[in-house]
């Protein structure tokens, strides 16, 4: 039992980790019998995988559909991503506003005005325990009892084509019509002299951890990175975080990025930026790094590195070559704007195949799959993956939401945009909350009240960027926006000012002239 563990990066083999693996791989799982040809076989069980499964049981047509999963349920959301991760951000932001309320000791005895002990300390074994805890309850979701009670018929273990129709997992073959691949991406491997031999960490195991490294090394600024190294040092270690570019989250707005990387230096990080690492050491004190920056060559040791520098798509061991399956090892199954493969009966969804490596965007994905294999045969019209508004999220403190264009891309696309920008100084309920660090920016179209894009800075920038979501889908513009009534006082309130701003622009000279004449005739 505990090798199964330790092949699945479930440690420690508590009660909470045995319940995940009674529900995501259980051990004692019998495959069933392979009969028949399956209308569609979905390969992953990740998000992108489960929807697809789940969508096309759920319409009750009498579909034979296969899941396959060689390792865990549910994927990395669930076992070492959105899940686990959240749960270790959460106590993390508790152990924030406990450290920002020791630091900011005033007149006002201290920030909020509560007085918190100068030893604040958490407790990392706890904390761990309430994410494996918090894991185990939710992962009856994806659990492979409930694939099996929709009516599918659930594989575990690895899949290899050996046709363009049929497949083989242990020592049965699989005959399919359609397929779906949804194998996902895994964490970039560094090559780092001496890195494998040192050992370190990845998404797949630091939450295998139950004991805090003194000192931590981040390899990576973007947001994997940034998130675990502000949550790892509010909770206790020292992070140092390197990056390879000047300065972090560089695929954001700049402005978003530098309050972000200011708000990881006031929590006690160590940024690193413009580094190249040479070579990494085991010595008697620890794990010694070499690196180059522009000031020359130095040294860091640290107790343990956590790399989170990019993500690998899931595409070796399947038989893609065998069965004209197109793909690159870094970008992953080749697709067009139908998520079709070079074979256009199988398709693919998620991080192996697309640039969007978020869940939500395997499970928007997922349902174009869903749509294009099932229903556009019967003349319904197909989905296109480029008609997707997709929104992300940093979950760092503050928060950085973003959707649609930034600057930088409308620049290259010569589209003509005018930016109204509202700083959360500005936004009353932030003011309330301590938490003016941001601001909301919204690009729109010169001439036009459309929204091109918005990117917003706060603490709970995700909770509040759908809004803005929902307007570039549903083409509603700011003045249409301006008329919506915002609760007093949210932070979201700031989307509302923004619109506001849209539409004192429209008010010209003459038009301000005329107001003021017939406000004297009244």
């Amino acid at each position: 039992m505990i090798d199964l563990f330790t092949s699945v990066n479930l440690l420690p083999g508590d009660r909470h980790n045995q319940r995940l693996l009674s529900y995501v791989h259980p051990p004692d799982w019998q495959n069933p019998p392979a009969t028949g040809i399956y209308d569609l076989v979905v390969i992953g069980a990740g998000t992108a995988g489960l929807v697809v499964a789940a969508g096309a049981a759920g319409l009750e047509i009498g579909l034979k559909i296969a899941l396959i999963e060689k390792n865990l349920m549910g994927g990395d959301c669930l076992n070492f991503g959105c899940v686990p991760s959240k749960c270790l951000i959460r106590s993390s932001r508790v152990m924030g506003e406990l450290q920002r309320a020791i630091s900011k000791k005033s007149a006002l005895r201290c920030a909020y005005g509560i007085e918190v002990p100068g030893n604040i300390k958490a407790d990392f074994g706890s904390v761990m325990a309430r994410m494996r805890q918090i894991r185990a309850d939710i992962s009856h979701n994806d659990s492979v009892q409930r694939f099996t009670d929709l009516g599918i018929d659930v594989f575990l273990g690895a899949a290899t084509f050996t046709s363009g129709h049929s497949l083989v997992v242990g020592d049965q073959t699989l005959n399919f019509k359609k397929a779906v691949i949804a194998t996902g991406a895994r964490a970039a491997v560094l090559t780092i002299d001496g890195l494998a031999e040192a050992g370190f960490l990845t998404n797949e195991t630091v939450f295998s951890l139950t004991a805090l490294p003194d000192r931590l090394a981040v390899i990576g600024g973007g947001p994997i990175g940034c998130e675990l190294a502000q949550a790892l040092q509010r909770l206790g270690t020292q992070v140092t975080l390197f990056h390879r570019h000047s300065h972090l989250l560089n695929k954001e707005d700049p402005e978003a990025a530098a309050i972000v990387q200011q708000s990881l230096v006031q929590d006690g990080v160590e940024i690193i930026t413009d580094a190249q690492l040479e070579r990494v050491e085991l010595t008697t004190m620890g794990k010694q790094i070499t690196y180059q920056t522009p000031a020359g060559q130095k040294t860091l040791t640290v107790d343990e590195i956590l790399v989170g520098a990019g993500r690998s798509p899931n595409v070796s061991g399947m038989g893609l070559e065998a069965i004209g399956v197109n793909y690159d090892a870094r970008l992953g199954v080749m697709v067009n704007d139908y998520l079709q493969t070079s074979q256009p009966h199988i398709y693919a969804a998620g991080d192996v195949c697309m640039n969007w490596k978020f869940t939500h965007a395997a499970d928007a994905a997922a349902r174009i799959v869903i749509k294009n294999t099932l229903f556009s045969p019967f003349g319904l019209g197909r989905s296109k993956l480029s008609d997707l508004v997709m929104p992300w999220v940093t979950y760092t403190d503050p928060e950085i939401a973003h959707v649609g264009l930034d600057e930088a891309t409308a620049n290259r696309q010569n589209i003509a945009y005018k930016i109204i920008k509202i700083p959360l100084t500005n936004v009353d309920r932030a003011i309330a909350d301590g938490e003016t660090n941001g601001f909301l920016k919204i690009l729109h179209q010169a001439n036009s009240d459309q929204i091109l894009g918005a990117t917003f800075v706060a603490s709970h920038a995700g909770e509040m960027i759908s809004e803005i979501t929902t307007a570039i889908v549903g083409k509603i513009g700011l003045s249409q926006l301006s008329t919506v009534i915002h609760p007093y006082p949210t932070q979201a309130e700031a989307i509302k000012k923004a619109a506001d701003a849209y539409r004192r622009t429209l008010l010209t000279p003459n038009s301000r002239r005329l107001l003021k004449g017939l406000s004297k005739l009244a």
